[in-house]
């Protein structure tokens, strides 16, 4: 974008691909619901991820659209809105080369990291994922907008770097941490995918710019010294100029007095 664009133009840009990423995080939470409405006719426990079961390895692509109850799916899909808009809208072209990278991940983290016996579901995993996309890349790039979506995701999931680790309670915390991991090295891999924003330009540098602009138009119109004029024509046998240059017409020369 280029620094002269105007400010509507550039608020205009950013409200459509607020827009845009909410209106995806919303349409993959309505396919959470559906699967969940569904689940009751569905082979749960075959779509979940069972650590180190070879059977099992479907569920990597499967356990993220599956839930254990309503408050399990309803706390998934808030932090789904949230994070999803806030990664979508800060950094589009990152966020969708990495959801599939943290979705893999968090499934990987379940199925090394957990314990024999137990099926591991849900989106946490990408939930936990897009936290950390969206913290590392604040502190990477650094510029406002990703210092500020960075501060929003630790406001409201500041928490999930707990998260990621041993919980007694019955929580995946090896698809958190795969989910972290994932968002992780996605931020350093994609870190400048997405282009800088322009930086703000204050009143008196657009001044300066302005002054620099009019005095290099004025000197454009100053004539020129005498001795920068190029001598067009002169005549044979003009005499040299002391200072190397052919003058024209050469000074007339006294002539000595007669008796």
């Amino acid at each position: 974008m280029s620094p002269d664009e105007p400010a509507s133009t550039t608020a205009e840009r950013d409200r459509r691909r607020l827009l845009l990423a909410f209106n995806l995080s919303l349409a993959f939470v309505a396919l959470l619901v559906v699967v969940f409405a569904l689940q009751p006719r569905l082979p749960v426990p075959a779509l979940a991820v069972s650590p180190r079961d070879l059977s099992s390895l479907l569920g990597l692509l499967t356990a993220p659209l599956l839930h254990g109850s309503v408050a399990h799916l309803a706390a998934n899909a808030t932090a789904l809105l949230i994070l999803g808009t806030l990664a979508g809208s800060v950094y589009p072209r990152a966020t969708v080369r990495t959801i599939p990278l943290m979705w893999l991940a968090s499934g990987l983290g379940a199925w090394l990291l957990g314990e024999e016996g137990t099926r591991h579901l849900g989106a946490s995993g990408v939930t936990h994922g897009l936290m950390f996309l969206v913290t590392t890349l604040g502190l990477l790039r650094r510029d406002r907008p990703s210092i500020a979506a960075g501060m929003i995701a630790m406001l409201f999931y500041g928490g999930s770097v707990l998260t990621v680790l041993p919980h007694g309670d019955g929580i995946s915390w090896q698809s958190h941490l795969g989910g972290a991991v994932g968002g992780i090295l996605a931020g350093i891999l994609f870190r400048r995918l997405d282009p800088e924003p322009p930086r703000k330009r204050y009143s008196w540098e657009i001044e300066e710019e302005k002054a620099q602009r009019s005095a290099g138009e004025r000197d454009s119109l100053e004539p020129p010294s005498p001795d920068e004029v190029p001598v067009l024509w002169h005549r044979d046998g003009g005499d040299e100029d002391p200072r190397g240059k052919v003058v024209a017409f050469p000074p007339r020369r006294p002539q000595a007095p007669r008796d």
